[in-house]
């Protein structure tokens, strides 16, 4: 397919910008069938403004989900295995047991080993 440069009105600014043919080609690359409703000024003004984060509240990032604002808050909590103290990313319950990271994996490496086994 071919492509060729489109003129084009920010919906912020009102101010005319090129949709080049290599961007065209580009969107069309990634599956992307809207034409962009901002100029590239506005786009980078509204990107910094949101902090990276896109309109879903996910973003790109490797820690399960995107990258955070703000830190996440951990919680203290004695390990049920070793009885030292770790750190969880939840509330600890009287009703569950908590592993520091340590004892965490080996208690999933275990439980994989064993799955594996029976079949």
């Amino acid at each position: 397919m071919s492509y060729t440069d489109q003129t084009l009105y920010c919906r912020d600014c009102n101010q005319e910008f090129t949709f080049t043919a290599g961007e065209q080609e580009f969107y069309a690359s990634r599956g992307l069938t809207n034409s962009p409703s901002r100029c590239p000024s506005c786009r980078a003004a509204r990107k910094q403004q949101a902090g990276g984060q896109s309109r879903g509240g996910y973003s790109r990032g490797g820690n399960g989900g995107g990258y955070r604002s703000e830190p996440r808050q951990m919680y203290t909590a004695i390990c049920a295995s070793c009885g030292n103290e770790a750190q969880v990313p939840f509330q600890p319950r009287e009703d569950r047991p908590v592993y520091c990271s340590d004892c965490f994996q080996a208690q999933r490496d275990s439980r994989s080993s064993d799955r594996r086994s029976r079949w």
